[in-house]
């Protein structure tokens, strides 16, 4: 497991904006000065913030698994979980940065996992996207360092895209870090059900949008059940989000 206690705050060694740092543990990618993805090879997790962001393909029976879009896809390590997840699923990823994808190709073993790749911008994909899919799994940050943030267009009109190409009963996923209440709030505006994962030792906050049916205990047992993600789940807090302030009142499930 990454020693780093949040994906924006990682103290590099300088050098490429795009490197890979390799050892014991796996390889990090590192895109300027904030950590991407992390790699772990002949392992599909990564026991930390990008189990979280998988996971909630877990509220879905795997018959509904049949297709996830990935947003800010980095290095795959999202990607990697949802494969092992959904074995047979069509998965599109898109991925702004070019040369983060050569990276990925050349160390965190890419092309292995079959996707749809997507070198362009998310919103432009977003907003003319015909498909429609049973996940999405937005991972878009912008900045550097202690500066990385969402864009502007998250969670409008981001989100509201998204929500237009899930299918009946489809998940929405956003990773978040400073602007999770901002994220919660305009979730909640276009599902009637919303999830917060929490990952120890990062920053982060994952928001897991869908159905009625979408609660922090069901998927806490199911993630539970399951053998790949088992491992992860002490590292995680789930919390079906019940008010506009979701840090300080949340039915917690933990």
């Amino acid at each position: 497991m990454p020693s780093n206690r949040t994906r924006r705050r990682v103290r590099g060694k300088g050098g490429s904006r795009v490197r890979v740092e390799r050892g014991r543990g796996g390889r990090r990618l590192i895109v300027d000065e904030t950590f991407a993805s992390f790699y772990r090879p002949g392992s599909a997790t990564t026991g930390s913030v990008w189990d979280a962001i998988a996971a909630p393909l877990l509220a879905l029976p795997a018959s509904a698994r049949r297709s996830v879009l990935l947003l800010g896809l980095g290095g795959g390590s999202a990607a990697r979980i949802v494969r092992a997840l959904a074995p047979e699923a069509r998965i599109v990823g898109v991925e702004l940065d070019r040369e983060v994808v050569e990276a990925a190709r050349r160390w965190f073993d890419l092309d292995d996992l079959d996707l749809e790749l997507v070198v362009g911008d998310a919103l432009d994909f977003l907003q003319r996207e015909e498909s429609r899919f049973d996940v999405i799994l937005e991972d878009v940050f912008i900045g550097r360092g202690d500066r990385v943030r969402k864009p502007d267009w998250i969670p409008l009109p981001g989100h509201a895209l998204a929500a237009a190409r899930l299918r009946p009963a489809g998940l929405l996923v956003s990773n978040t870090l400073d602007e999770s209440s901002r994220v919660a709030n305009g979730l909640r505006t276009l599902f009637p059900s919303l999830v917060s994962i929490e990952v120890a030792d990062y920053d982060n906050v994952v928001f897991a949008a869908g159905p009625q049916t979408l609660n922090a205990r069901a998927l806490r047992a199911a993630v539970a059940r399951d053998a790949l993600l088992a491992g992860t789940l002490p590292a995680l807090r789930f919390r079906s989000l019940t008010s506009a302030r979701p840090r300080e009142t949340a039915a917690r499930s933990d």
